[in-house]
């Protein structure tokens, strides 16, 4: 079954290191809402396979919309796909907008799955960050959605900041494992251009990362997750048993997905779709019937494995010799046996019966080696 992303392009405040496309401006919320209820009937044509078997509501902050503005959605995807009856059905949320009230309206439009941005347990931490909500918050938001009934929940952290000692990282996952959810996300810091962030590195006001720092909590938090019943699946993902992100797995396996709403991208096997990032150019496009608010790549040969080998090998079913032995040429079957056979030789790749996945050290070298293999 396919997947449907959609993208709220909403934040109540900018986040010192978020480089994804929002607006902190919600003037044009409800015409932005009307475009994407709109897209939604233009695209139904895109999947093959109308069978929808996860989607996932991401910004941004979907959680700032109201339950009018959620429900039109929902309707509108219901109304123009078929829906598995067992779908995953993904909300991301930052702690402060769940309220009691509003997890019980999430609940009734049929949200089974929240994810949730605490990104630190440290006050100072957060204050830096510039998010919204305080460190109790970020317990007592689990709280509340379990004690609503929400059982698949997700909570994202990061980690890397020139805030954070060994210390204090463990007692984050600690405290993590102690809210008993189900699926940990954790990335590492990364400085972005346009970011806050970014500005204040390039002003010798924020020192650069230290890799060797974050490679050393990335180890660490491998070995506690995992110690505490988490599958270490995906580099920055962790899952109890039967609570993996259905979605994300989707993109890393290739599966056809759909995605609405300014800078969403799709895939249906044979190519690539964006839409722009863009608030006023999507609402206006869309509001005149035009479709110059995305735009379309077809993917050869060469996009096609160089895809595979970065997604494959982040996970922990990695990359399969038989199935670029059937979907490549065998040109490309042999370039893939000479590049990897390097990386085999200094334990950065591992193989099991035909399936390359990437060593406890190699995974701390992931897109390097991805890309070293490419066509």
């Amino acid at each position: 079954m396919s997947g449907i992303y959609i993208h709220i392009p909403f934040c109540k405040q900018a986040c010192t290191y978020c480089d994804f496309h929002f607006s902190t401006s919600l003037k044009r919320k409800d015409e932005l809402i009307d475009s994407l209820v709109k897209e939604i009937s233009l695209r139904s044509s895109y999947l093959s396979d109308p069978h929808i078997g996860t989607v996932y509501f991401g910004g941004g902050t979907p959680s700032i919309l109201t339950q009018k503005d959620l429900g039109r959605m929902m309707d509108s995807l219901q109304h123009t796909y078929q829906i598995d009856t067992d779908a995953e059905i993904t909300l991301e949320c930052n702690p402060d907008d769940l309220t009691n009230t509003k997890l019980r309206e999430l609940k009734h439009l049929g949200i089974n799955r929240l994810s949730i941005g605490l990104q630190s347990f440290d006050e100072t931490e957060l204050k830096w960050m510039n998010r919204a909500h305080t460190a109790a918050e970020s317990e007592s938001s689990v709280k509340r959605a379990q004690d609503a009934g929400f059982e698949n929940i997700t909570i994202d952290l990061i980690y890397g900041s020139r805030f954070q000692n060994m210390a204090q990282w463990k007692q984050t996952l600690y405290k993590a494992i102690a809210l008993d959810v189900k699926h940990i996300s954790a990335y590492n810091l990364t400085i972005e251009e346009r970011t806050k962030l970014g500005h204040d590195f390039m002003k010798e006001k924020e020192p650069a990362i230290d890799d060797e720092k974050s490679s050393e909590f990335f180890l660490e938090m491998s070995e506690i997750l995992e110690k505490h019943d988490f599958i270490h699946y995906e580099i920055s993902n962790f899952g109890k048993k039967d609570f993996f992100s259905r979605h994300n797995t989707n993109y890393w396996k290739g599966v056809h997905y759909l995605g609405l709403g300014p800078s969403a991208h799709s895939y249906n096997g044979t190519g690539r779709q964006w839409n722009i990032a863009n608030n006023a150019r999507y609402i206006e496009s869309i509001g005149q019937g035009k479709t110059d608010y995305y735009e379309t790549e077809t993917l050869g040969e060469k996009e096609r494995f160089n895809e595979y080998m970065l997604t494959g090998l982040r996970t922990m079913w990695g990359v399969s010799l038989d199935y670029i032995k059937a979907h490549f040429s065998q040109e490309t079957y042999f370039h893939f046996l000479a590049e990897v056979k390097k990386h085999m030789e200094r334990e950065h790749i591992l193989e099991k019966e035909s399936i390359f996945t990437l060593s406890k050290n190699g995974r701390l070298l992931a897109d390097r080696i991805a890309s070293e293999l490419f066509i």
